[in-house]
């Protein structure tokens, strides 16, 4: 069991005798010397949906749920739901747009390295990798001559996240993009 400032994002939890997977994380800090650290986190239901607000102590253990996760393709969209495909076999998994609209800025046709939550024989999230490769929908025009360490600009991607790139980056280009940081990385691999 690990320590409440231990637990990250999307973890799933048992608190109150159901499941939940931590959506938010803020960390508090009281002002006195002998205050400890709080975790304040915003929790949805897994069999529900219903939203929870919780604080823990720091040292305070939490129990985690039995989870697992399985490597998935985005398929297609019907109405408010996403449909995920399994990967090895087959596997249609629904997710509700409001259960993943943070992850959808980072989700595109083909977009690898997706990986679905499945709480109790039931899909409660998406992971998404490390870095996903987006296309550049809007920016600026490139700037010749500007260098690797030059300004930066905002640039649309396909999915509607904004991102700063630099200047010598062009609309139509593939940029890779840090999903815990929200911010460019690289050009893609071409």
């Amino acid at each position: 069991m690990p320590k409440a400032s231990e637990v990250k994002k999307n973890a799933a939890i048992e608190h109150n005798d159901k499941v939940y997977v931590v959506k938010e994380i803020n960390k508090l800090t009281p002002s006195g010397r002998a205050g400890a650290s709080l975790y304040r986190m915003r929790l949805y239901e897994v069999t529900t949906g219903a939203k929870a607000d919780e604080s823990f102590k720091a040292d305070e253990m939490i129990k985690t749920a039995d989870f697992v996760r399985q490597p998935v393709t985005f398929s297609y969209i019907d109405g408010d739901e996403y449909v995920f495909m399994n990967s090895e076999d087959y596997t249609p998994y629904n997710l509700n747009k409001e259960t993943i609209e943070e992850e959808l800025l980072f989700i595109a046709e083909d977009t690898v390295g997706l990986q679905v939550m499945i709480v109790n024989g039931s899909a409660v999230g998406i992971e998404l990798p490390p870095n996903v490769e987006l296309l550049i929908t809007e920016t600026d025009p490139s700037i010749k001559g500007a260098s690797a360490s030059a300004r930066t600009k905002p640039a649309t991607l396909s999915t509607g996240l904004t991102v700063q790139v630099p200047e010598y980056i062009s609309s139509g280009e593939r940029i890779k993009v840090s999903t815990s940081e929200h911010k460019f990385v690289s050009r893609a691999d071409k």
